[in-house]
């Protein structure tokens, strides 16, 4: 963990943070003085030992596999959720490899934050509580994946308090500084799509985007607008949708679309679960995909392929978004740090029914 501090009242010593920023370095260079690593200057290495000692630095004990099973949570916001089944897999293929065992759990009820996952990852949001944190560690967690919304700024601060190492698997906000997270590229994505709709001779292309505040939408959208630009089409203002990330709003956004002196040809959806309420306003509409309109989602959800026709979408990989949360959760237990903070993993085009040249 890379955040500064320490909950006053407590007595579990200062976090790395605080270390580096006592020495006047970085946090990863004072991993490397800690771990004893040989590629420190000696005059670096004299101010973090020196901090380390003043400030009474006590390290965690190292992660050894060979010694015995090490235990890690994983935290789902809900266990039903269409994208839980994906991170399970991708985590326990890790965890096998890695020797260790897996508790998961879902997030307590009664602490969301209104937020969810179906632009592109876990359920509905939630926050741990602060009590529900402890315990991961009375338990003897060594590690914690989170795969849930959002966290608060005390539980980040808590997290730092309790020297847990942690890893969030697609939040929906941008982490703080210096928390390791693994997402998917979700900007390519965006281009990737819209391209699509572009090279089938589309140019009346809008976008059906969830909230604002989703980092991920914002990249998808993003990601529209710059294929767009690219191909020289002049994005519409009127072609931008925004509403809530069910399909029950998207199928709102996509009948204000039709709505319009010239609705578009091409629908991107920021979501599966959007494309599906585009669907609905079609059908609503006596409209038929691809033949009317053209529609992209993003996801590839099992629901993607049992459509009709079935959805040509932008594949998010969660599995292995997951595994790869894992082996870098495994790094940081045994008092490694990985290089960056943000790791994003390549999506693709998964081509099926439901886009076509637009009608004459």
């Amino acid at each position: 963990m890379v955040r500064s501090g320490s909950a006053s009242g407590t007595t579990a010593g200062p976090t790395l943070a605080v270390v580096a920023r006592e020495a006047g370095v970085s946090v990863p260079t004072a991993s490397k003085v800690v771990n004893g690593r040989a590629d420190v200057a000696p005059e670096t290495r004299r101010r973090v030992t020196e901090a380390l000692e003043r400030l009474g630095y006590v390290r965690r004990p190292r992660f050894d596999a060979a010694k015995a099973p090490a235990l890690v949570d994983l935290v789902v916001q809900a266990l039903d959720s269409p994208w839980s089944g994906a991170v399970l897999r991708g985590v326990e293929e890790a965890a096998r490899e890695a020797g260790l065992e897996v508790v998961v759990s879902s997030a307590p009820p009664g602490h969301g934050t209104g937020l969810t996952h179906s632009s592109g990852g876990s359920g509905s949001g939630g926050r741990p509580d602060r009590g529900w944190l402890d315990r991961l560690t009375a338990r003897g967690s060594a590690g914690v994946l989170f795969h849930v919304a959002e966290l608060s700024p005390a539980q980040y601060a808590r997290l730092d308090h309790l020297r847990l190492p942690y890893v969030m698997i697609d939040p929906v906000s941008e982490p703080p500084a210096g928390v390791v997270s693994v997402g998917a590229a979700n900007w390519r994505g965006g281009v990737t799509a819209t391209e699509h709709l572009l090279e089938l001779g589309h140019e009346r292309i809008a976008v059906v985007a969830g909230s604002r505040r989703r980092m991920c939408g914002a990249a998808r959208v993003a990601g529209y607008r710059s294929a767009l630009a690219s191909a020289g089409v002049r994005p519409r203002a009127e072609y931008l949708r925004v509403g809530g990330p069910d399909e029950g709003a998207a199928r709102v956004r996509m009948l204000e679309l039709l709505d319009l002196p010239e609705p578009p040809t091409a629908v991107f959806a920021c979501s599966d679960r959007a494309a599906l309420g585009v669907y609905g306003a079609l059908a609503e509409r006596g409209l038929r995909v691809p033949y009317d309109m053209s529609v992209v989602g993003f996801g590839d959800l099992p629901e993607a392929r049992w459509a009709a026709p079935a959805l040509t979408t932008v594949r998010r990989p969660t599995a292995e978004m997951a595994s790869t949360a894992l082996r870098l959760l495994v790094r940081m237990m045994a008092g490694d740090r990985p290089e960056g903070t943000r790791t994003e993993l390549s999506t693709r085009l998964v081509e099926r029914a439901s886009t076509a040249p637009p009608p004459v």
